[in-house]
Protein backbone atom coordinates (compact mmCIF):
# COMPACT_ATOMS: atom_id res chain seq x y z
CA UNK A 1 0.00 0.00 0.00
CA UNK A 2 1.29 3.43 -0.85
CA UNK A 3 2.44 5.30 2.25
CA UNK A 4 0.37 8.26 1.14
CA UNK A 5 -2.70 6.14 1.85
CA UNK A 6 -1.63 5.68 5.49
CA UNK A 7 -2.32 9.19 6.60
CA UNK A 8 -4.32 10.68 9.40
CA UNK A 9 -6.78 8.54 11.35
CA UNK A 10 -10.42 9.58 11.53
CA UNK A 11 -9.92 10.60 15.15
CA UNK A 12 -6.86 12.67 14.38
CA UNK A 13 -8.59 14.35 11.43
CA UNK A 14 -11.58 15.29 13.56
CA UNK A 15 -9.43 16.71 16.32
CA UNK A 16 -7.35 18.73 13.88
CA UNK A 17 -10.43 20.05 12.11
CA UNK A 18 -12.14 21.01 15.36
CA UNK A 19 -9.13 23.02 16.42
CA UNK A 20 -8.82 24.76 13.05
CA UNK A 21 -12.51 25.68 13.02
CA UNK A 22 -12.42 26.82 16.64
CA UNK A 23 -9.54 29.15 15.80
CA UNK A 24 -11.55 30.54 12.87
CA UNK A 25 -14.49 31.22 15.19
CA UNK A 26 -17.09 29.04 13.49
CA UNK A 27 -20.15 28.53 15.67
CA UNK A 28 -20.05 24.75 16.14
CA UNK A 29 -16.58 23.43 15.25
CA UNK A 30 -17.07 19.87 16.54
CA UNK A 31 -20.40 19.34 14.80
CA UNK A 32 -19.19 20.97 11.58
CA UNK A 33 -16.12 18.73 11.50
CA UNK A 34 -18.23 15.60 12.02
CA UNK A 35 -20.75 16.53 9.34
CA UNK A 36 -18.03 17.32 6.82
CA UNK A 37 -16.13 14.12 7.48
CA UNK A 38 -19.33 12.10 7.29
CA UNK A 39 -19.94 13.63 3.88
CA UNK A 40 -16.47 12.66 2.67
CA UNK A 41 -16.35 9.12 4.09
CA UNK A 42 -19.99 8.09 3.76
CA UNK A 43 -20.04 7.14 7.45
CA UNK A 44 -22.71 8.53 9.74
CA UNK A 45 -21.53 10.44 12.81
CA UNK A 46 -21.75 7.34 15.01
CA UNK A 47 -19.73 5.46 12.43
CA UNK A 48 -16.93 8.00 12.68
CA UNK A 49 -16.49 7.08 16.32
CA UNK A 50 -16.71 3.36 15.62
CA UNK A 51 -13.97 3.79 13.02
CA UNK A 52 -11.96 6.25 15.15
CA UNK A 53 -8.61 4.55 14.46
CA UNK A 54 -9.18 3.95 10.75
CA UNK A 55 -6.74 5.82 8.55
CA UNK A 56 -8.13 8.03 5.82
CA UNK A 57 -6.99 7.41 2.25
CA UNK A 58 -5.02 10.36 0.95
CA UNK A 59 -7.82 11.51 -1.37
CA UNK A 60 -10.39 11.56 1.43
CA UNK A 61 -8.03 13.38 3.76
CA UNK A 62 -7.32 16.04 1.14
CA UNK A 63 -11.03 16.49 0.36
CA UNK A 64 -11.89 16.75 4.04
CA UNK A 65 -9.32 19.39 4.89
CA UNK A 66 -10.27 21.39 1.79
CA UNK A 67 -13.86 21.45 3.07
CA UNK A 68 -12.60 22.44 6.52
CA UNK A 69 -10.63 25.28 4.95
CA UNK A 70 -13.71 26.54 3.13
CA UNK A 71 -15.82 26.22 6.28
CA UNK A 72 -13.21 28.33 8.06
CA UNK A 73 -13.99 31.04 5.50
CA UNK A 74 -17.67 30.89 6.60
CA UNK A 75 -19.03 28.90 3.65
CA UNK A 76 -22.20 27.17 4.92
CA UNK A 77 -21.86 23.50 5.79
CA UNK A 78 -24.96 22.70 3.72
CA UNK A 79 -23.32 24.10 0.58
CA UNK A 80 -20.15 22.13 1.29
CA UNK A 81 -22.01 18.84 1.65
CA UNK A 82 -24.81 19.63 -0.81
CA UNK A 83 -27.47 18.51 1.68
CA UNK A 84 -29.64 19.88 4.49
CA UNK A 85 -32.22 18.12 6.64
CA UNK A 86 -35.63 19.77 6.92
CA UNK A 87 -38.72 18.19 8.51
CA UNK A 88 -36.73 14.96 8.74
CA UNK A 89 -36.21 14.90 4.96
CA UNK A 90 -32.92 15.16 3.09
CA UNK A 91 -32.86 18.13 0.71
CA UNK A 92 -30.30 18.89 -1.94
CA UNK A 93 -29.11 22.48 -1.66
CA UNK A 94 -26.58 24.72 -3.35
CA UNK A 95 -25.62 28.39 -3.70
CA UNK A 96 -28.67 29.16 -5.87
CA UNK A 97 -31.05 28.58 -2.92
CA UNK A 98 -31.25 29.54 0.72
CA UNK A 99 -30.29 26.89 3.22
CA UNK A 100 -33.58 25.68 4.80
CA UNK A 101 -33.86 26.88 8.41
CA UNK A 102 -35.34 25.02 11.39
CA UNK A 103 -37.56 28.05 12.06
CA UNK A 104 -39.37 27.45 8.78
CA UNK A 105 -40.58 24.09 10.06
CA UNK A 106 -43.14 26.08 12.09
CA UNK A 107 -44.86 27.07 8.83
CA UNK A 108 -45.02 23.46 7.65
CA UNK A 109 -46.19 22.18 11.04
CA UNK A 110 -48.92 24.85 11.20
CA UNK A 111 -50.13 23.88 7.74
CA UNK A 112 -50.19 20.19 8.62
CA UNK A 113 -52.37 20.93 11.68
CA UNK A 114 -55.23 22.25 9.57
CA UNK A 115 -54.99 21.01 5.98
CA UNK A 116 -57.00 18.11 4.59
CA UNK A 117 -54.98 15.26 3.04
CA UNK A 118 -56.01 16.28 -0.48
CA UNK A 119 -55.31 20.00 -0.08
CA UNK A 120 -54.49 22.35 -2.94
CA UNK A 121 -51.44 24.36 -1.92
CA UNK A 122 -49.41 27.22 -3.37
CA UNK A 123 -45.82 27.79 -2.24
CA UNK A 124 -44.60 31.24 -3.25
CA UNK A 125 -40.84 31.71 -3.53
CA UNK A 126 -40.17 28.01 -3.18
CA UNK A 127 -36.35 28.11 -3.31
CA UNK A 128 -35.09 24.58 -2.62
CA UNK A 129 -38.69 23.36 -2.47
CA UNK A 130 -38.39 22.63 1.26
CA UNK A 131 -41.93 23.78 2.08
CA UNK A 132 -43.61 22.47 -1.07
CA UNK A 133 -41.95 19.07 -1.01
CA UNK A 134 -42.43 18.61 2.75
CA UNK A 135 -46.15 19.34 2.52
CA UNK A 136 -46.54 16.99 -0.43
CA UNK A 137 -44.59 14.33 1.46
CA UNK A 138 -46.75 14.49 4.59
CA UNK A 139 -50.09 15.03 2.82
CA UNK A 140 -50.38 12.07 0.47
CA UNK A 141 -53.17 13.52 -1.64
CA UNK A 142 -52.00 17.13 -1.74
CA UNK A 143 -51.15 18.94 -4.96
CA UNK A 144 -48.65 21.79 -4.67
CA UNK A 145 -48.09 24.64 -7.11
CA UNK A 146 -44.76 26.35 -6.44
CA UNK A 147 -43.27 29.50 -7.92
CA UNK A 148 -39.89 31.19 -7.90
CA UNK A 149 -38.28 33.97 -9.88
CA UNK A 150 -34.98 32.05 -10.06
CA UNK A 151 -34.76 29.34 -12.75
CA UNK A 152 -31.76 27.87 -10.91
CA UNK A 153 -33.76 27.56 -7.69
CA UNK A 154 -36.57 25.84 -9.56
CA UNK A 155 -34.11 23.29 -10.91
CA UNK A 156 -33.11 22.46 -7.33
CA UNK A 157 -36.74 22.28 -6.21
CA UNK A 158 -37.69 19.93 -9.05
CA UNK A 159 -34.74 17.72 -8.19
CA UNK A 160 -35.83 17.54 -4.55
CA UNK A 161 -39.42 16.74 -5.47
CA UNK A 162 -38.24 13.90 -7.71
CA UNK A 163 -35.71 12.57 -5.17
CA UNK A 164 -38.32 12.50 -2.41
CA UNK A 165 -40.99 10.85 -4.53
CA UNK A 166 -43.51 13.68 -4.90
CA UNK A 167 -42.60 14.97 -8.35
CA UNK A 168 -45.98 13.95 -9.77
CA UNK A 169 -47.81 16.19 -7.26
CA UNK A 170 -45.51 19.22 -7.21
CA UNK A 171 -45.65 21.63 -10.13
CA UNK A 172 -43.09 24.39 -10.53
CA UNK A 173 -43.51 27.72 -12.34
CA UNK A 174 -41.05 30.48 -13.12
CA UNK A 175 -42.09 34.03 -12.27
CA UNK A 176 -42.92 36.53 -9.56
CA UNK A 177 -45.16 35.58 -6.65
CA UNK A 178 -48.59 34.38 -7.86
CA UNK A 179 -48.34 35.74 -11.41
CA UNK A 180 -47.33 32.44 -13.10
CA UNK A 181 -50.44 30.72 -11.72
CA UNK A 182 -53.09 33.09 -13.06
CA UNK A 183 -54.17 30.88 -15.97
CA UNK A 184 -54.33 27.53 -14.19
CA UNK A 185 -57.96 27.58 -13.03
CA UNK A 186 -57.09 27.91 -9.35
CA UNK A 187 -59.33 30.86 -8.62
CA UNK A 188 -61.10 30.31 -5.29
CA UNK A 189 -59.87 26.69 -5.02
CA UNK A 190 -56.70 26.89 -2.91
CA UNK A 191 -56.60 25.78 0.74
CA UNK A 192 -53.24 27.35 1.57
CA UNK A 193 -50.75 29.86 0.26
CA UNK A 194 -47.36 29.43 1.96
CA UNK A 195 -44.76 32.16 1.68
CA UNK A 196 -41.25 32.32 3.07
CA UNK A 197 -40.29 35.39 1.06
CA UNK A 198 -37.22 37.58 1.49
CA UNK A 199 -37.83 39.61 4.65
CA UNK A 200 -34.44 40.98 5.62
CA UNK A 201 -34.56 44.77 5.59
CA UNK A 202 -32.06 46.21 3.12
CA UNK A 203 -30.67 48.33 5.93
CA UNK A 204 -29.98 45.17 7.96
CA UNK A 205 -28.12 43.36 5.18
CA UNK A 206 -24.59 44.58 6.02
CA UNK A 207 -24.97 43.24 9.55
CA UNK A 208 -25.85 39.67 8.57
CA UNK A 209 -23.46 36.85 9.55
CA UNK A 210 -20.74 36.29 6.97
CA UNK A 211 -21.94 32.82 6.03
CA UNK A 212 -25.28 34.34 5.04
CA UNK A 213 -24.11 37.66 3.60
CA UNK A 214 -21.20 36.29 1.57
CA UNK A 215 -22.63 33.00 0.31
CA UNK A 216 -26.44 32.83 0.22
CA UNK A 217 -28.23 34.40 -2.77
CA UNK A 218 -29.01 38.08 -2.05
CA UNK A 219 -32.32 38.10 -3.99
CA UNK A 220 -33.61 35.40 -1.61
CA UNK A 221 -32.83 37.57 1.42
CA UNK A 222 -33.39 41.22 0.51
CA UNK A 223 -36.93 42.29 1.32
CA UNK A 224 -36.39 45.97 0.55
CA UNK A 225 -36.59 48.80 3.06
CA UNK A 226 -38.13 47.36 6.21
CA UNK A 227 -38.17 43.88 4.70
CA UNK A 228 -41.83 43.60 3.70
CA UNK A 229 -41.86 44.75 0.06
CA UNK A 230 -42.78 41.35 -1.40
CA UNK A 231 -45.43 40.67 1.22
CA UNK A 232 -47.06 44.00 0.35
CA UNK A 233 -47.38 42.72 -3.21
CA UNK A 234 -48.49 39.21 -2.25
CA UNK A 235 -51.32 40.05 0.15
CA UNK A 236 -53.61 41.87 -2.34
CA UNK A 237 -53.18 39.05 -4.88
CA UNK A 238 -53.88 36.17 -2.49
CA UNK A 239 -57.71 36.40 -2.22
CA UNK A 240 -58.14 35.57 -5.92
CA UNK A 241 -56.82 32.06 -5.24
CA UNK A 242 -57.99 31.20 -1.73
CA UNK A 243 -61.18 29.44 -0.73
CA UNK A 244 -63.23 31.11 1.95
CA UNK A 245 -61.49 30.05 5.14
CA UNK A 246 -58.24 29.37 3.28
CA UNK A 247 -54.94 30.28 4.90
CA UNK A 248 -52.10 32.57 4.01
CA UNK A 249 -49.00 31.64 6.04
CA UNK A 250 -46.07 34.07 5.96
CA UNK A 251 -42.74 33.64 7.69
CA UNK A 252 -41.37 36.87 9.14
CA UNK A 253 -38.49 38.37 11.06
CA UNK A 254 -38.95 38.47 14.81
CA UNK A 255 -39.83 42.20 14.86
CA UNK A 256 -42.21 42.24 11.89
CA UNK A 257 -45.37 40.66 13.32
CA UNK A 258 -47.20 43.88 14.06
CA UNK A 259 -46.19 45.58 10.81
CA UNK A 260 -47.25 42.68 8.62
CA UNK A 261 -50.48 42.11 10.54
CA UNK A 262 -51.39 45.74 9.89
CA UNK A 263 -51.34 45.04 6.14
CA UNK A 264 -54.11 42.44 6.51
CA UNK A 265 -57.39 44.30 6.68
CA UNK A 266 -60.33 43.27 8.84
CA UNK A 267 -62.85 41.75 8.11
CA UNK A 268 -61.17 40.33 4.99
CA UNK A 269 -58.56 38.55 7.11
CA UNK A 270 -58.49 37.02 10.58
CA UNK A 271 -54.91 37.26 11.77
CA UNK A 272 -52.77 35.65 14.45
CA UNK A 273 -49.01 35.59 14.96
CA UNK A 274 -47.24 32.40 16.06
CA UNK A 275 -43.94 32.26 17.90
CA UNK A 276 -41.03 29.92 17.22
CA UNK A 277 -39.29 27.71 19.78
CA UNK A 278 -37.22 30.68 20.93
CA UNK A 279 -40.41 32.57 21.81
CA UNK A 280 -39.98 35.04 18.94
CA UNK A 281 -42.63 36.10 16.43
CA UNK A 282 -42.04 33.93 13.35
CA UNK A 283 -45.26 33.24 11.44
CA UNK A 284 -48.26 35.34 10.47
CA UNK A 285 -51.36 33.18 10.07
CA UNK A 286 -54.06 34.93 8.03
CA UNK A 287 -57.40 33.23 7.40
CA UNK A 288 -59.36 34.54 4.43
CA UNK A 289 -62.77 35.35 5.83
CA UNK A 290 -64.63 36.40 2.67
CA UNK A 291 -65.75 34.44 -0.38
Amino acid sequence: MNTKDLNTTIGQALNQARQQLKEKGTGSPALDAEVLLSSVTGLDRAGLYREWERRLPGEEEARFFELVRRRGLSEPVAYLTGHKEFMGLDFTVGPSVLVPRPETELLVETALEVLPPSAKIIDVGTGSGAIAVSLASFLEGAVVYATDRSPEALDVARLNAARLGVGERCFFYHGNLLEPLSGLGLRGRVDLIAANLPYIGREEYPGLPEEVRLYEPPPALDGGAGGLDLYRRLIPAAPEFLKKGGLLLMEIGCRQGQALSALLSVPVWKVTVRKDLAGLDRLVVARYAQS
